[in-house]
């Protein structure tokens, strides 16, 4: 029967849960409402904003359209199991410092999505492109997604994040396509002293003698 409530085991952030619902419940209000994961939030419900993203054995899904029983036995990553206690990962850290999140809204959904293209990046720093079209599926009303871009890339560095100064130089400016942290200091270059012009000046030329004195000249 379809109003029945089942038990659906999943392993959440790394933790067991087991939870009586609905079959047809939604994923997303699953982990909200029993799980009290409210990271994860609902933009459109319908599967068009990815606002509720949340990875699912690895792949990022829209929990708003997943039922309940396909998750069971499966695992889930939300936005909160990103961190490591109270501390942020570096793509959480990244995103704070450039300015990736805005309203928060789309936030959790991003991030998420984001550290599915960061795995399977494996180490390496994805192309502009390719992080646009790994987000593709995640909108973001408040932003021109460029220091979204400009985070992920950063948190894919070596060292993580713009703070250690993996993603930016001490002047500030881009390196490797890169955008520099709001909070990094500007060294200002000391200015060039002016320096009188060397150039020899033009000195005028005789003016030639006409042909008729230079022939009485003779």
């Amino acid at each position: 029967m379809s109003g029945a409530l089942v038990t659906v085991n999943m392993i959440v952030n790394g933790r067991a849960r087991r939870v009586r619902v609905a079959p047809m419940k939604r994923l997303l209000d699953v982990l909200r409402q029993d799980c009290g994961l409210t990271g994860s939030k609902e933009g459109c419900g319908e599967g068009e904003c990815g606002a509720c993203t949340v990875l699912l054995d690895g792949a990022p899904v829209n929990s708003c359209l997943v039922p309940a029983i396909h998750a069971d036995g499966a695992r889930i990553l939300t936005v909160e199991g990103l961190a490591r206690g109270a501390r942020l990962s570096a793509l959480q850290q990244a995103f704070v410092e450039m300015g990736g999140s805005q309203c928060g809204m789309c936030t959790p959904g991003m991030v998420v999505a984001a550290a599915a293209l960061l795995r399977e990046a494996k180490g390496r720093v994805p192309s502009e492109a390719e992080v646009r079209t790994g987000l593709a599926g995640t909108l973001c009303r408040c932003t021109g997604y460029q220091k979204i871009v400009d985070a992920v890339r950063a948190a894919a560095k070596p060292g993580g994040t713009a703070r250690n100064g993996a993603a930016v130089s001490r002047t500030g400016r881009r390196r490797n396509g890169v955008a520099p942290s709001r909070n990094a200091k500007r060294v200002a270059r000391p200015t060039p002293k002016r320096v009188a012009s060397a150039a020899p000046k033009r000195v005028a030329k005789p003016a030639r003698r006409p042909a008729r004195a230079r022939k009485a000249g003779r």
